[in-house]
């Protein structure tokens, strides 16, 4: 199923629900409200005007997503090569290959920015919902959002005794995962919540080198959450987490460069000098979030605490194209430390007054350092193993404000503006281990960032009718420059590259239609960067090239449709477009359609003279799209049947940095999911069957061409995705006694989730 087609479909479901308003004759109110807090405060997403969606938890247990691969956001996608995630939002991200990169697209969880993907190793672990927010996000959330913001919200200790125990076994990965929690009050004014998860996985390619399935994936985690509410002026809610995660194997499988894309699930590797292929993390989370009402005015303070230990080896399928294996002639290893330390404040002014305003102070320290060791065994020259040592330490603060002014009960003026500073000081050195190695100067540098930014916004929104709004925003974010960290021959002259900025102009519509049965949303845009950070493989000299490229550019269209045509039957639907260039790109990385007269990437001044200006940019496909349906059957009077149907897809893209049309071209695709679940109508126990990927559509997330003379042969490496996958899920949930509620702070809603 092609991906146009369904971004089509969508369209047409959204045309059909607005024809079928004429024949809508119910009053009821269906589409719960969906409470976000994409502004610093709980308001309902209808009233926001921001292009985002909310995932709710539901949605997200309903597959088993863990994390952000797992999710379908139409323009947002996660590329993973390496063994690190990256979201792009609109086109835009950074690219994992720099592992010191601040993201473009940032996640706050519970309100803590959390700049490394491997602070949260499960994000999506016992949550109340995920609010994704497009587009620059700098005047509130400030911290690196040039292209977007994720916040993740996790479930709060409840006010009745609750307690549930959910059982998973995947057959086509072959392991358990098992997930409960209790809650409730441990006296008036205090409640908690204990969560724990665990699971024990095979993996879904087989090495036949190893003599088993990859990657294999042992991972446990906890969290406990405290609240504490001493009366209605103060709310206090604290959280410490633990998270470990131990995978062993790798997903990469080999292919030929003459040929487009042909990922296969097999897979040849022995362990090479830097020892067995996996990954290994230990994480900490602590977050403590405080609301003290002092009548006219709100204050609010967010502390948080991260750390984590990673090690994380790579090793690359040595199976040659064709028939036979190469001998293991590359691996690299790349232990990480991070600790961050982070503070917010902030006074909020009461709602419903003619001014509405939220003024904040925000600082950050934190401490990162990563090693490289690279293993080359190179026929002709002999073994070499190279060593590079990487350390920064940061510290940014920040001020910022909104005002909202209501010009009249239909018309708003919301304004923000953001200072921040970063400082970073960063030091790089090189070794050779075993060696010396003949491509690679033994080389170090220093140096020190200090730079400060200015992120402004404007919206103007207008009430056509009490269930229409309309809005136009203007905003601007930001992104702090940085350092090199793991590209060898690294020096002084190469070691900074500087910040990047983006402006957005954005228009919007937000409709809730026939009764609350109804809900249709839509945004356009355009969005602008300048100096944007990227990084590209060279295979040509076995490296990554980080720097700047001057100016790119974005524009596009994003809907998304929830209809309630009963009670027990529910669609959503969204779909996207964006077309996405390099404005200005001078210096550029050849790419692979290039001919030599026009690139010719062992000549430096012919890659000096190439401009990639009118260029695609990677990992971007024009149209993306989802569609979910969900019919609950009564099966008798205490039984019912849920099924939901969801079918997410996107059009073709480039995975490879030289946007190869062959080797480096994901085509589009769409992939199915489905589950079956039996219950009670009050949920007090259910067994579901789960399928995702049921057409098993084999796809990568990335690419890139493994050159000679690191490899006998060269060869196209592909980083691939799940394949088709059933499960069977079982769980009993107890309730205790309904009691009131505490109250609900300006910060945690105890609103709907999204449906």
């Amino acid at each position: 199923m092609n991906a146009r087609i369904l971004f089509a479909t969508t369209m047409l479901a959204s045309g059909l629900a607005t024809a079928a308003l004429a024949a809508e004759e119910t009053a009821a109110s269906v589409v719960g409200e969906v409470v976000v807090t994409a502004q610093k405060r709980a308001q309902n997403l209808q009233d926001v005007p921001i292009s985002m969606e909310v995932v709710s938890a539901s949605a997200l247990e309903a597959f088993h997503a863990e994390g952000f691969r797992q999710v379908s956001v139409p323009n947002m996608n996660v590329q993973n090569i390496g063994g690190n995630d990256v979201i792009y939002i609109r086109g835009f991200g950074s690219p994992s290959q720099n592992y010191s990169f601040d993201q473009a697209v940032s996640l706050y969880v519970d309100g803590v920015y959390a700049g490394r993907g491997r602070q949260f190793m499960a994000p999506f672990f016992d949550l109340q919902r995920v609010e994704v927010l497009r587009g620059p996000q700098g005047a509130l959330f400030g911290k690196n959002t040039a292209a977007g913001a994720i916040s993740v919200v996790s479930a709060l200790p409840t006010d009745t005794f609750e307690a549930s125990a959910t059982g998973i076994y995947h057959f086509n990965q072959d392991g358990p995962e098992l997930f409960g929690y209790v809650s409730g009050p441990l006296t008036e004014q205090l409640s908690a919540r204990l969560a724990i998860k665990a699971r024990d996985q095979d993996g879904y390619m087989k090495n036949a080198g190893q003599g088993r399935e990859e990657l294999t994936n042992k991972q446990f985690l906890a969290r406990l959450t405290t609240r504490y509410v001493a009366n209605e002026a103060f709310d206090y809610v604290g959280k410490v987490e633990f998270s470990q995660s131990r995978q062993r194997g790798n997903v990469t499988a080999a292919g030929l460069l003459t040929t487009e894309q042909t990922p296969r699930k097999t897979r040849f590797t022995t362990d090479g000098p830097l020892g067995e292929a996996g990954f290994d993390t230990i994480a900490w989370n602590v977050a403590g979030t405080g609301t003290l009402d002092l009548g006219a005015v709100s204050f609010v303070s967010v502390s948080g605490f991260s750390s984590f230990k990673a090690k994380h080896t790579n090793d690359f399928d040595q199976t040659i194209p064709g028939g036979g294996v190469t001998p293991h002639t590359v691996s690299n290893n790349y232990p990480e430390y991070f600790q961050q330390w982070s503070q917010e404040f902030r006074l909020q002014s009461p709602t419903g007054q003619r001014l509405e305003y939220i003024l904040g102070a925000y600082y950050d320290n934190a401490q990162y350092v990563v090693d490289q060791y690279n293993y080359y065994g190179i026929a002709a020259l002999g073994e070499f193993i190279m060593y590079s040592h990487f350390k920064q330490q940061s510290e940014s603060w920040s001020v910022f404000g909104q005002g909202t002014f209501h010009a009249t009960d239909s018309l708003r003026v919301l304004g923000s503006l953001r200072y921040s500073h970063t400082k970073k000081r960063g030091a790089f050195s090189v070794r050779s281990l075993l060696g010396p190695f003949p491509f690679r100067p033994i080389t170090s540098a220093n140096a020190n960032i200090s730079e400060g930014d200015v992120d402004p916004s404007i919206t103007v929104q207008y009430d056509v009718t009490p269930d229409v709004m309309v809005y136009a925003t203007y905003g601007q974010g930001s992104k702090s420059g940085g350092f090199v960290s793991n590209t060898y021959a690294t020096t002084n002259a190469t070691f900074v590259f500087e910040p990047e900025k983006s402006e957005n102009f954005e228009a919007g519509v937000k409709s809730t239609l026939a009764d609350g049965r109804l809900v249709l949303n839509g945004a356009i845009y355009k969005t602008t960067f300048d100096d944007l950070q990227v990084s590209t493989y060279n295979s040509n000299v076995q490296s990554y090239i980080v720097g700047n490229a001057a100016k790119a550019s974005g524009k596009g269209v994003e809907l998304s449709m929830t209809w309630y045509p009963t009670d027990n039957f529910d669609i959503n639907a969204t779909g996207a477009y964006q077309d996405v260039k390099y404005d200005d790109y001078p210096g550029a990385q050849c790419l692979a359609s290039q001919p030599l007269t026009e690139c010719n990437p062992s000549v430096p001044a012919s890659v000096t003279a190439n401009n990639l200006r009118g260029s695609p940019l990677p990992n971007i496909s024009k149209w993306s799209g989802t569609v979910r349906a969900r019919y609950v059957a009564e099966v008798s009077d205490n039984l019912q049947m849920t099924t939901t149907v969801a079918v997410a897809g996107r059009s073709k893209y480039f995975n490879s940095d030289d946007q190869s049309p062959l080797y480096g071209r994901q085509k589009g695709y769409a992939k199915v999911d489905a589950r079956i679940e039996l219950s009670p109508p009050e949920k007090q126990w259910h067994v579901a069957l789960v399928g995702t990927n049921l057409t098993n559509e084999l796809t990568t997330s990335g690419s890139f061409r493994l050159p000679v003379p690191v490899t006998t042969v060269s060869r196209a490496l592909y980083w691939v995705e799940p394949p088709r996958n059933i499960a069977i899920e079982a769980g009993v949930k107890f309730c205790g006694a309904s009691r009131a509620p505490p109250p609900a702070s300006p910060l945690i809603s105890r609103g709907a989730e999204a449906p």
